[in-house]
């Protein structure tokens, strides 16, 4: 693991500011988090993996989750301080729909069941005790018995069925053969008529495998935990465990096999390829289609418009992984259904696998975060048929927000994301950035599609014109820093200040920084939602880290980027990035694992579509790196790799590669950019 920069280096860099060297306070507390006492993970020497042993870290349990296209599961897993193991599983049906058949109507059960706890060895029982945990995208658990049979067990969910399997592998590594007794399990519990969509449903569990053997030194015995849901008249499935592990393992190698992220700091490395696995696990197949959701036992069969149209799709586009990009685009015409000529809002959300709308918290900037998505989106797919099929639906939330803009030129809404968590007056920063970015993406949309030219300078000017508003409107001093106030009339720090910086507007930018990385925003796990509280949502975070690394403040960014991937990857709650704290117990919600990623396409690497068919790039390496890569990335129809070098001159050495061959390099200074067209 590379070690986080030394402090003499940090005082150095913020010596001659008081203002940052408080903000070198909160990193000295955030480090010590990271390395201290609650870590208990390491990386794996030879793999993706991640690993905890009881022995050298402690008692320690954990939650994560990980989902196939029927199903997902939260699994709960530990070990306690006699050692042994403690787990249960939350599994969740997102097609097996309940009444109400709303946000949360998907069929859940919870299985605390633990067959080892039946596991019979030389007639007792088997008393295992956790050795190791590790995780690559399934879940394994090493246990040892007093009787010298060795217990491996390794749970995941199957990528196209509604089941969920634990296979076990037990190996005699003792001197002398064992009576092993394997329990025989069919636990069939059925729901009430009246409680689901379809009538009742089956919940069945069983152990595939269960016998009575001797296990002779040296040999091995597997048997499997199956635990699946069905309806009325459907014959249970006899799952071929190790075909559906290894199917598994196929899709996590297809997803971590591409965009894959080549620095010299491996905690970053290892994290970028973790969030692919669950921005890109967690779409269902629905009858709305397949849907992307954010899960956490609570969000299934639905779509948001900032979860899966700002968040995810924006991020899809650059995977390659063709059932992430069929998610997007029916994500996509799911909103468009919604638009009509009297331009009442779009729904924030469509649930019930796209049969029934929330609307709960009336516009949130709905209209602003879809733009910017499918602008965004439709740009980095390369596809004009995509761009021409998107483009209604462009045209139509730009216009949307155009007739919301109050009298000083910023976007009304009722809410913005937070659906009144927090204040957000009447008009939000967060809301008027989006819509200013997407005007810009639908600009470049526009040429591409051989629209008039009039739409490309028409938007243009409207982004110019958002541009200075938003100046207007919410720059300004708040408590100590002249940076801006997230609405009118907001006094605290909010950790959406950030947002500016993502979309290039960067005025602000100094007091901004100080803002964000001050003692009364930043915390041991990112920013606090606003100042005073001990709210924090890891969105707004990973937002940041992406702003500040795109407006250029590498040296700025790197410590805290490098210290909360530290804490989300290796410490008490691994190995993605979670939703929100004390909200939702951490969940890990599947799209901000997309914005974790996006920290290094847009921010690290500075990609930002220009066209279908083009890209600009501002590259951010760190003076400690000597080079950093970004490789299979898939997008604007092309797959490519991207290398930056530092050169003897301190210039950067920019190559844009396809199959070996340069396709574009320039040499460029620190925060210079590069064009490149396909």
């Amino acid at each position: 693991m590379q070690k986080l920069l030394p402090a003499p280096g940090i005082r150095q860099l913020y010596r001659h500011n008081t203002m940052r060297l408080k903000a070198l306070f909160a990193v000295s507390v955030l480090f010590a988090s990271a390395n201290g006492a609650e870590t208990y993970w390491k990386l794996h020497p030879a793999s993706m993996a991640i690993e905890y042993s009881p022995a050298e870290a402690g008692p320690h349990s954990d939650h994560l989750e990980m989902s196939g296209k029927r199903i997902s599961a939260v699994v709960r897993y530990g070990a306690r301080p006699d050692g042994s193991l403690a787990l249960d599983k939350s599994l969740v049906w997102p097609g097996f729909r309940t009444i109400p058949n709303d946000t949360h109507g998907s069929l859940m059960r919870h299985v605390a069941f633990d067959v080892i706890d039946e596991l019979v060895i030389e007639r007792q029982p088997a008393a295992p005790k956790v050795e190791g945990v590790s995780f690559d995208g399934l879940l394994a658990i090493t246990q040892s018995t007093p009787k010298d049979v060795k217990i491996e067990r390794t749970l995941f969910p199957s990528v196209e069925h509604p089941v969920f399997v634990e296979r076990v592998k037990l190996t005699n590594v003792g001197r002398e053969a064992v009576d092993i007794e394997i329990p025989a399990l069919d636990m069939s519990v059925a729901t009430p008529d009246a409680r689901g969509v379809d009538g009742s449903y089956r919940i069945l569990t069983t152990v595939e495998g269960a016998r009575t053997l001797r296990l002779e030194p040296g040999s091995e015995a597997e048997f499997a935990v199956v635990s699946q849901a069905l309806r009325e008249g459907d014959k249970p499935l006899t799952p071929d465990v190790a075909a559906e592990e290894a199917a598994r393992r196929a899709l996590v190698g297809e997803l971590t096999g591409s965009l894959v992220l080549d620095t010299p700091d491996e905690v970053l490395d290892r994290m970028f390829a973790m969030s692919k696995i669950r921005a890109c696990e967690s779409i269902y197949e629905t009858k709305g289609g397949p849907l992307h959701g954010p899960g956490g036992e609570t969000y299934y069969a639905a779509i948001w418009a900032n979860d899966e149209a700002e968040y995810a799709n924006p991020f899809f586009a650059f995977t390659g992984y063709a059932y992430a990009d069929s998610s997007a685009m029916n994500s996509f015409r799911h909103f468009a259904r919604f638009m009509n000529p009297d331009y009442k809002p779009i729904p924030s959300s469509i649930v019930a696998e796209g049969t029934d709308i929330w609307n709960g918290a009336g516009d949130r900037g709905d209209a602003a975060m879809i733009a910017y998505g499918a602008s965004r989106y439709a740009l980095a797919s390369g596809s004009k048929e995509v761009g021409s099929e998107l483009w209604p639906l462009i045209e139509w939330c730009l216009e949307y927000c155009r007739r919301n803009l109050n009298s000083e030129g910023v976007v009304r809404s009722d809410h913005d994301e937070l659906e009144g968590r927090f204040p957000a007056g009447e008009a939000n920063l967060c809301t008027s950035s989006l819509y200013y970015d997407a005007l810009l993406s639908a600009a470049m949309l526009a040429r591409d599609l051989k629209m008039p030219s009039k739409m490309s300078v028409s938007y243009r000017r409207q982004a110019a014109e958002l541009a200075k508003a938003i100046d207007r409107y919410f720059a300004g001093p708040v408590e100590e820093f002249d940076t801006y106030a997230y609405y009118k009339g907001n006094d605290r720090l909010r950790s959406w200040i950030c947002i500016p910086l993502t979309v290039g507007i960067n005025d602000k930018l100094e007091p901004t920084l100080d803002a964000l990385f001050s003692p009364g925003l930043w915390t041991e796990n990112g920013l606090l939602t606003q100042s005073g509280t001990s709210t924090f949502w890891d969105r707004s975070t990973l937002y940041a880290l992406r702003g500040v690394l795109q407006a250029g403040a590498v040296e700025r960014a790197m410590p805290y980027l490098t210290a909360y991937s530290t804490k989300r990857l290796t410490g008490d709650h691994v190995p993605y990035a979670i939703e929100a704290w004390p909200e939702g117990n951490q969940r890990h919600l599947s799209a901000e694992s997309a914005l974790y990623a996006r920290i290094f396409t847009e921010g690290m690497f500075g990609i930002r579509p220009t066209g279908l068919k083009r890209f600009e790039m501002t590259p951010r390496l760190p003076k400690e790196w000597p080079s950093m890569a970004l490789r299979n990335i898939k997008a604007f129809g092309e797959d490519f790799d991207i290398e930056v070098s530092r050169l003897e001159d301190g210039c950067l050495d920019v190559r844009v590669m396809s199959a070996g061959k340069p396709l574009a390099r320039k040499t460029i200074k620190d925060g210079g950019k590069i064009d490149v067209k396909f």
